[in-house]
């Protein structure tokens, strides 16, 4: 009786050994749980949006709204007036350079402003140059001619560039420094040279004429 009692206890045990639900409950309780929450996306980088030139000027009930793309040596260059009576047609053109200011002015005091686009060239020398528009009367624009400094030959003497152009009272400055023999670009020692103009009508239109040029 003892010999079948104790080989009936051997056998349990040997069933429990081998039960595999206890081998699924101890697997389960030692496995580590997993986090399946998906990652937040990454935000792609953006490549930056070139500066650009844009102001809107007014003046006598006229606006002009200047735009530059101004991302390379060469530009587009637009010009949007309103409130002229006649024609407010969109004005774009290529440019040399970049816009750096533009200015509103009535220089011939006639009740009609005018209209001053200043552009600076790539490179070392930073050439200026000036686009510019008169009001006739309100009703349209006409384009306002500057003669190229080259043309002046006492004025451009020493000239190599690093202009400015400024309203200044009834007239348009420009000023630049003065190159002796043997400077280099970035070192001038000479003065600095103002040019001023005056707004007169022309023969085919309006015309900037100097009428004084000074040292500082």
């Amino acid at each position: 009786m003892k010999s079948n009692y104790s080989a009936f206890s051997l056998l349990l045990l040997l069933v429990a050994c081998s039960n595999p639900g206890n081998e699924s409950d101890n697997t389960s309780a030692s496995t580590p749980a997993v986090d399946t929450q998906p990652e937040a996306p990454t935000a792609e980088p953006t490549a930056e949006a070139p500066a650009g030139f844009s102001k809107t000027l007014a003046l006598q009930g006229i606006e002009f709204t200047v735009e530059s793309t101004n991302a390379g040596s060469i530009n587009q260059l637009t010009i949007t007036p309103s409130g002229l009576k006649e024609d407010n047609s969109i004005i774009s053109s290529e440019i040399d350079g970049s816009v750096i200011d533009a200015e509103v002015a009535d220089l011939d005091a006639n009740g009609s402003p005018e209209l001053y686009v200043y552009v600076q060239s790539a490179g070392s020398g930073s050439y200026g140059s000036l686009i510019a528009y008169a009001v006739n009367n309100g009703m349209s624009l006409s384009a306002i001619y500057l003669a190229p400094l080259e043309d002046d030959a006492i004025n451009s003497k020493g000239y190599m560039g690093h202009d400015q152009f400024s309203v200044v009272e009834n007239t348009l400055a420009r000023r630049f420094p003065v190159y002796n023999e043997g400077d280099t670009n970035a070192s001038p020692s000479g003065k600095t040279r103002q040019l001023e103009y005056k707004l007169i009508p022309g023969e085919a239109g309006w015309q900037l004429k100097l009428d004084k040029s000074s040292e500082l």
